[in-house]
This record gives C-alpha cells, structure tokens and sequence, in this order.
C-alpha cells in the first residue's frame, strides 16, 4: 500500500501499474481507486502506465478536517505527480474527478497533455442543478426507493441526507455487489470534513475561465445523465473538446463501472499512435474519410 507524502506533508495512498505512456485516473467524491481496479486498469495497463490515487479524505489517504474544494484536490494531484515525477499525462476523471482534472488542466495547463472529464457537473455551472426539479435529485431519490428507502418530499434536494440515506444501499458493483457498505468512509466525510461545504466551492475555475481552457477536452457522458447541462455548456464553451456519448443506462452517471470497455476504448483512442500510412489500418482509414 505505497503512500506518497506531497511537499504540504499529505499523504495520499495510490497505485501505478503497467508501461508506457502516462494515464492518471481519479476518482469521485465518496469513491475510492479501487473504482477503476474492478475493470478498467486491467483493459489499459498493458499499453499505458496507470496511475490511481485515494483523494484525501478517501480510502487510505489521509483524512485532514479542511481543504476538499477542487482547487485543493487540483494541487493535490500536482504535489503527487511531482513526488512521483510524472510530467504531461492523460488525465482522466469521473464525477468530482473530473471537476479535479479541469482545475488541474486550467490552473497548470503545462502540465497535462489532455483530459478526459466522465460526467464532470463543476461548480460554477452549480446553477444548473440548483433548482428542486433537477434530474439528478429524482435519479437518486428513485435510486434509494428502490432499495427500500423512501425519500421524505423535504428532503428530495438535500445534499447531507441523500448521502447519509446512500449509507443504506448495498455494494452495486465488483464481486460484493449486493453486501452492505462500510458506513465509516462516508460518515467520516460528512461528518469530520469540509467537503459537504467546499465541493461547491467555485475557485479558480469561473464561468469567465473556463473558455480560457486551452488542453484539449473530451468530454463522456450517458445519454441520460442528469449533467446533460453540464455537458452542454461545455461543449458549447470550451476552445478545444469533443464528447462522446454513451448508451443510457440504470444509473446514467457511473461509466467507470457501469460501462468500463466504452471508456477504456475511448482513453485508448485518444493515445494511441495514428497507423502508418499505408498500412491496412491506415488504408481503411482513408477509404472511411
């Protein structure tokens, strides 16, 4: 269980697997690296040199009580690239990850070569997802009805108890689907943590920036995600993106573990070498244009 201890003294748990060029994976809020141990490192490792890291707060990192908005974790992720000396690496995030992959992409761009942003919502686009009707707030509330809970109308929008209520829900994917979660993580996080308060917290990457973000962007959502705004604004926005949409699905947010071969084939896509001229790949190729 190797730890790197970045130059503010955090240490945070990560593993590397795998040669050639590098590809960092992070994670979203509550989650931790495992999420992309269960399929999607396997179908990358042989062809790239993976890098996955437990956010502080998460898994085996540590847990201090402040500094969880993503223009921390965006300088987390700095610090463990330089204790691990990567330099210029596809950087790919899910959820809060991916929030954490454009502030690093915005505030250092220099430093990646590319991102790509699963379901990334961002906090200056929080406006989007204000309102009690968003999509994501019934998603979830069926999501917890399903399972048994039902969800008080007062409570529909409200952030805190929907996580406490996911407390509840069993394992949904990997070899313990269906076993009862650990409740500690996530308590932890409510409960010793400012993360309730500082994932909403705008930062660096303002409305006004994010047209300024100049490293190429390929950004991956579900057909029936609730952040379909999100995505919208974006693409719309940002200078240098392209998106590719997945199939609808149960969950409509979890791609990493609901559709784990669609985005391995679209990490894989984005550095694999062109075929040579000639070749019966590039042939092919030129006869599809």
């Amino acid at each position: 269980m190797p730890k790197a201890t970045l130059a503010s003294g955090l240490r945070l748990h990560y593993q590397r697997i795998g040669q050639g060029p590098d590809v960092v994976l992070i994670h979203g809020v509550t989650g931790n690296l495992a999420v992309w141990h269960l399929q999607i490192v396997s179908l990358l490792s042989d062809r790239f040199r993976i890098l996955t890291y437990d956010l502080r707060g998460h898994g085996l990192s540590d847990a201090p009580p402040t500094g969880y908005s993503a223009d921390d974790m965006a300088q987390d992720l700095a610090d463990l690239m330089d204790a691990l000396e990567i330099e210029r690496p596809l950087v790919v995030g899910h959820s809060y990850g991916a929030d954490i992959a454009l502030y690093l992409a915005s505030r250092e761009p220099e430093r990646v070569r590319e991102v790509i942003a699963i379901e990334a919502a961002l906090p200056a686009l929080e406006f989007t997802r204000a309102v009690d009707d968003w999509a994501g707030w019934r998603y979830w509330a069926r999501a917890l009805e399903g399972a048994g809970h039902v969800v008080p109308p007062e409570h529909r929008s409200d952030m805190r108890y929907l996580i406490r209520a996911t407390i509840d829900l069993p394992k949904q994917w990997g070899p313990l689907r269906g076993l009862p979660r650990n409740p500690k993580p996530m308590l932890r996080l409510l409960e010793e943590t400012s993360i309730p308060e500082d994932y909403r917290k705008v930062g660096s990457l303002t409305l006004e920036r994010i047209p300024e973000l100049s490293v190429p962007v390929v950004l991956v959502y579900q057909e029936n995600s609730a952040f379909m705004t999100t995505h919208d604004y974006l693409s719309s926005h940002l200078p240098n993106v392209s998106s590719v949409l997945l199939p609808a699905t149960e969950w409509g947010h979890f791609g990493p573990l609901e559709q784990p071969e669609e985005v391995a084939k679209t990490i894989i896509a984005r550095l694999a070498p062109p075929p040579p001229p000639g070749s019966a790949a590039g042939l092919a190729e030129e006869v599809g244009d």
